[in-house]
């Protein structure tokens, strides 16, 4: 030991040192330095998660990248792989030109750039979406791609968190639309989940309405486990906005929110009338399907989990 002191230079004081003690002191410029006994550690500022920031990816520059990227090859994705097809968009022709809560329901890592291409103008490039802040923002690469491409903001869904309210509620302010998802999380099995308040709670919170959207198709193309899409036919349905009344609170406005949204889901299976008629009457199929065993609601779903696109030929 003595010798390599000698070879490293270092003083005679190191002699009375471990080679563990000594190569530690020489990794200082490596890693970070150890904290010394008796001194608190410095609290460390998290950069990912619900503590990312994306005020970023509000400025000009990225609102330009993601312009490109959802009218590109976002676009040009969904139209392959979902061919969707846009109803109820006339529902919000006549409302001013202001921020809108869009709640829509869950099923796919689709839903988001099916919604981002089929939310109309003025609302599609002055957007920000909801996004899990532990799966989004799981990492700054991860977080990065997320706020430049969707321009998602971490909302936390394991608990209530503030700060992820607090800044839905000033980009509301702002002029920003919102689009959410309710449920949390994607469908587990092809029926929907309930919806939570967060939607109605920023509703309250801003006083902006809230458009109801139902998401048709999307399960059957990535449902949650698959990593492979398989092409099929989509439909996204808008519903009229709604403001909660003066009586309402969270919970009763989120409540309402998902009648609307099942009332959505059985205009796309019927038709208008029909569908009117049993939101009218309280008797619109639920989203959560039947309360029963798994082999039960896989039979309720019928073909929804099944059903393929037609390959069209071209006409020569």
């Amino acid at each position: 030991m003595s010798k390599l002191v000698k070879q490293l230079g270092l003083p005679k004081i190191a002699t009375s040192l471990s080679l563990r003690r000594v190569f530690g002191a020489l990794e200082f410029p490596l890693r970070a330095p150890s904290t010394p006994k008796g001194v608190a550690p410095k609290h460390r500022v998290r950069t990912t998660g619900g503590d990312y920031d994306t005020s970023w990816a509000r400025k000009k520059p990225a609102r330009i990248a993601r312009a490109a990227i959802v009218e590109g090859p976002m676009r040009l994705v969904v139209a392959g792989l979902a061919a969707p097809e846009r109803n109820g968009t006339d529902r919000l022709l006549d409302l001013p030109d202001g921020p809108l809560i869009f709640a829509a329901n869950h099923h796919s890592h689709l839903d988001t750039p099916l919604m981002l291409t089929s939310i109309p103008e003025p609302w599609r490039h002055k957007m920000i979406v909801g996004a899990a802040a532990d799966y989004f923002f799981g990492t700054k690469v991860t977080a990065a791609m997320s706020s430049l491409a969707m321009g998602a903001i971490p909302i936390e869904r394991t608990r209530v968190e503030r700060r992820s309210a607090n800044l839905a509620v000033d980009l509301i302010g702002d002029g920003w639309s919102l689009l959410i998802f309710p449920e949390g999380g994607r469908s587990p099995d092809g029926w929907g989940q309930p919806f939570r308040g967060g939607a109605a709670f920023l509703a309250l919170k801003t006083g902006v309405p809230v458009v109801p959207v139902h998401l048709a198709g999307t399960g059957r193309i990535l449902r949650k486990g698959r990593s492979v899409p398989r092409p099929s036919t989509t439909s996204v349905t808008f519903g009229r906005p709604l403001t909660p009344a003066e009586d309402e609170n969270a919970n009763r406005f989120a409540a309402r929110i998902e009648r609307e949204v099942a009332a959505l889901a059985d205009e796309v299976t019927t038709d208008w009338y029909t569908a009117r008629r049993r939101a009218h009457a309280g008797d619109s199929p639920g989203l959560t399907g039947p309360e029963s065993g798994r082999w039960r609601r896989a039979w309720a779903l019928g073909d929804r989990r099944t059903r393929k696109r037609r390959r069209n030929w071209p006409d020569i």
